[in-house]
């Protein structure tokens, strides 16, 4: 078993991330009041737990990142916005509230910086993409990319710590 272990270092941006999404983790593992037993295991509370694991990922990442990247500001305000719903709406979002994305076709990246289709593909994956200029852009999405893949590498450490004790 290939497991890569995390850094000690406490400035490393793994070590940040790691550190905020155990937290947010802990807060929702605690349990609710409202809630019971029976109804922890439907699959509408599957779905609703697993927006909010999401939405804790983002905001450690965005965190862990710091505000000087137009990316991690734009998450932040994402998820500030999102609570901020939650709260107006009395911590019920139906599903018609949730709007679907809309899946990034298969359109291949060649000639990025030529045709405006690609670029504007970019801008939406980009969280705050849409204001940026296109050198900007691209330098927030070599950052935003290289911080999802450390938070896919803690991740991995922390589901492999985990399935270890388990055992």
């Amino acid at each position: 078993m290939n497991t890569q272990r995390l850094s000690l270092n406490p400035a490393s941006f793994k070590t940040r991330f790691t550190r905020l999404f155990l937290q947010a983790l802990a807060r929702l593992n605690r349990p609710n009041p409202g809630s019971s037993a029976s109804s922890a295991s439907s699959l509408r509370d599957f779905f609703r737990r697993q927006r909010k694991v999401k939405a804790a990922a983002d905001a450690s990442m965005a965190c862990a990142a710091g505000a000087r990247r137009a990316w991690s500001r734009a998450l932040l305000r994402k998820c500030r916005q999102r609570l901020q719903r939650r709260r107006a709406l009395g911590g019920k979002i139906g599903m018609s509230t949730v709007r679907k994305r809309s899946e990034v076709g298969n359109k291949g990246w060649e000639g990025i910086g030529s045709g405006s289709g690609q670029a504007h593909e970019l801008r939406r994956l980009v969280p705050g993409g849409q204001a940026m200029e296109f050198h900007a852009l691209v330098r927030e999405a070599a950052h935003y990319i290289k911080c999802l893949n450390a938070q896919i590498e803690a991740m991995r450490s922390i589901a492999d710590l985990y399935s270890a004790l388990a055992r």
